[in-house]
């Protein structure tokens, strides 16, 4: 890796050398290109979405980034604890975020090992967003794990040329508190600017005791001369949050729906206790630099490095028989990133190339702290103790040309290798032993062709592959990457009051890495290969200006997403359940928002969600199906400005559910075999969870700027 740093700075040295032939780009220009190598634009032809701060800003009062994504096409989202503090999840075209590949600043966030994003890592990080984009589909090629679903590129902060200095306050249900200060030097001596961002959110949860304890900070010191922006970047969190993974079983969900079993245990008089520290606690501390160069007039370069120590435990109460004890599962990790990035435009012609190398070290590892009625057990002997070791190297090019004003032709070769070895022992097997070593094509190409000033058309094909995870590599060390072929088929419309988008998507696999609807000891979703599968539909987007004060946005996607000749075993034998429904994965996602500003100062909105029928398991069994769900949120701003001490005081009140409704956005399903109660007979037992979101829930916020 050293060798590779090196050789990269040793090319901008010398990129820099070189005599400039145009004047200072401006700074916005020269940030866009940290990302821009995996971004896409208008004439590229892939299905994105653009959000920007001013669109997170007016909805962002501590939620993770996932609920403020909510509204955007074919986007379902969770939260445990039911009101979106905490630990949330999103699946876009139904795939789980495993799939998702996200990155912030061009550096990937995922988990290198489980591939999985932990959003409240990073709690109230959206308040440092300039803007993000949602790619749907294989998409452009990006650093790090494959996008199998979806990609989410995030790009933070620019520099500000003026000093400000701001606090954003959130008072809401269930005890929810919000405080973050955010502040710039503003641009000094035309050249540097210090800026960051200090947080903190305390939320009860809708679930019982699913708390939330969240610290987080964003520091970014920059640097721009002529043609030249350096910046360096240290931001993280510390969340501890009351573990609300368990779900509950169906008569619970009708009886006592915010009940949380996490914890649980019983005293020596037999009456029901619950483990107060029974908490995931984790922190999480990134360092970025970024070397941006305008080297001419057509070509630009960016230097990307970064380093994330990661490190924490959840700790739980057990009980097995008369033996209590107390453990905490450890997770200490470490993970370097080099990217670099080379962006040539001349005449008709846009050429990217980019390479990133990743290397992941991660501990794992579990502790008894506490044990009552279980013998001599020596409190330093860890129970287990494994490591992961995980090196990516991957290299692509981009082509963009435009042949004519009407017709863009894009092709994206990228070339992915992948060193993966584990050591040691889990939690539940005594020696995990894996050495793996992978080398993916991931080819693309497109057509973009520009009817007229209001039409376009778009075509796509791409093929990508994908690493299993750790946690597929202990419920199965025989399983397979997974192969996926994109079609991706659209038209634009677009004029002054009217925007309308349809694509259609046909997603081929093989070995798909679906979800079987159970979770491991630790809570992590099971996957399995499932052979062959597809996933088809059609995404609709529409947004019309009907006045100047009154906005309506729709969007709806309709699909098919299928196991092809599904096999499991069921009743004590293998069982062909024929095409079935691929585990949660809706048919039908649908949102609609109304956007009302009676003047320049005040906005409402009113934003309805919703969500199909969908399975828990691949099988469609009728026990695993999650019911379709509708819920209506109200959203109101109002900007005051130039009051007597603050140049700007924006209030913000969020109705989430506004109609009360009781709704469960995920849950899990297992299956175990009962060989008991007749011997002679092997009966398949069915099992269901059940994560119930909040009803009715408001957050008023407050932000001062001077």
């Amino acid at each position: 890796m050293r060798n590779i740093i090196i050789t990269l700075f040793a090319f901008c040295i010398t990129a820099n050398a070189q005599e400039s032939v145009v004047d200072s780009l401006e700074i916005q220009n020269l940030e866009e290109v940290i990302v821009s190598s995996i971004r896409v634009k208008e004439n590229i032809p892939i299905a994105f979405n653009n959000v920007s701060k001013e669109e997170i800003s007016k909805r962002n009062l501590g939620q993770d980034i996932p609920i403020l994504l909510n509204f955007l096409p074919n986007v379902v989202t969770t939260s445990d604890a039911g009101a979106g503090i905490g630990y949330t999840g999103i699946r876009i075209r139904g795939i789980n975020s495993q799939s998702t590949n996200v990155t912030i600043n061009g550096i990937p966030y995922n988990d290198a090992e489980s591939l999985g994003t932990f959003w409240v890592d990073l709690p109230d990080f959206s308040s440092s967003v300039e803007n993000l984009q949602v790619q749907r589909g294989i998409g452009t090629s990006v650093n790090g794990s494959s996008a199998f679903g979806a990609s989410i590129n995030i790009l933070t902060d620019k520099i500000s040329l003026e000093p400000y200095f701001e606090s954003a306050n959130t008072v809401g249900s269930f005890n929810t508190i919000k405080n973050n200060f955010r502040f710039s030097t503003g641009l000094l001596n035309d050249n540097f600017e210090f800026s960051g961002r200090l947080s903190k959110i305390d939320s009860d949860g809708y679930i019982d005791r699913a708390s939330s304890d969240l610290k987080s900070y964003f520091l970014q010191l920059s640097y721009k001369k002529d043609k030249t922006l350096l910046k360096f970047l240290n931001f993280g969190g510390h969340e501890i949050t009351y573990q609300a993974w368990n779900g509950i079983d169906l008569q619970t969900l009708d009886n006592d729906r915010t009940y949380n079993p996490s914890g649980l245990y019983y005293d020596v008089n037999g009456e029901e206790r619950f483990h107060e520290n029974e908490v995931d606690n984790y922190k999480q501390d990134h360092f970025q630099f970024h070397w941006t160069q305008s080297i001419s007039a057509n070509l630009t370069s960016n230097l990307g490095l970064n380093l994330t120590n990661g490190r924490g435990y959840y700790e739980q109460y057990n009980e097995n028989g008369s033996e209590d004890f107390i453990t905490r599962k450890w997770l200490d990790n470490r993970f370097y990133v080099a990217n670099f990035n080379l962006n040539y435009t001349k005449n008709k012609s846009n050429l990217i190339f980019g390479s990133t190398y990743s290397e992941y070290d991660g501990d794992h590892y579990g502790e008894t702290i506490w044990s009552q009625n279980s013998g001599n057990i020596d409190f330093t002997d860890r129970f287990y103790n494994g490591n992961g070791l995980k090196k990516d190297f991957s290299n692509f090019i981009k082509s963009i040309y435009q042949f004519s004003e009407e017709i863009g032709i894009y092709a994206d070769l990228q070339l992915r290798n992948i060193d993966y070895s584990t050591s040691g022992s889990t939690s539940n097997i005594e020696e995990l032993a894996v050495n793996k070593k992978y080398s993916f094509f991931n080819p693309k190409a497109g057509l973009n062709y520009k009817m007229n000033t209001n039409n376009q058309i778009y075509f796509s094909l791409s093929r990508a592959f994908r690493e299993p995870t750790r946690s597929d590599f202990e419920n199965n060390l025989n399983i397979q990457p997974e192969e996926l072929i994109d079609y991706e088929l659209g038209w634009k419309y677009n004029n002054n009051k009217f925007y309308f988008n349809s694509n259609l998507y046909y997603m081929n696999y093989k070995n798909q890495l679906v979800l079987t609807g159970a979770l491991d000891d630790v809570g992590t979703p099971i996957r399995e290969n499932s052979g062959k599968s597809y996933r088809k539909g059609i995404e609709l987007e529409s947004m019309y200006k009907a006045t100047n004060r009154l906005d309506i946005s729709t969007n709806i996607s309709y699909s098919q997403n299928k196991n092809i000749d599904y096999k499991t075993n069921f009743d004590g034998q293998v069982l062909n359940w024929g095409d079935t429904d691929i585990s949660f994965s809706p048919n039908i996602v649908s949102s609609i928002g109304v956007i009302f500003s009676p003047t320049q100062d005040l906005n409402f909105s009113l934003l309805n969600k919703f969500v199909g029928d969908q399975f828990m398991s691949n099988t469609e069994s009728i026990v695993s199906k999650l019911d379709s769900y509708s819920t209506t949120d109200l959203n109101f701003v109002y900007n005051f400005k130039k009051s007597k001490y603050f140049k700007e005081v924006i209030f913000t009140v969020m109705i989430n559910n506004i109609l009360n409704k009781e709704y469960v956005s995920n849950g899990y399903y297992y299956t175990y075999d009962d060989t008991w109660t007749n011997p002679n007979v092997v009966s398949t037992i069915e099992g269901t969870g059940y994560y119930p979101q909040a009803k009715r829930n408001f957050l008023i916020g407050f932000t001062f700027k001077l």
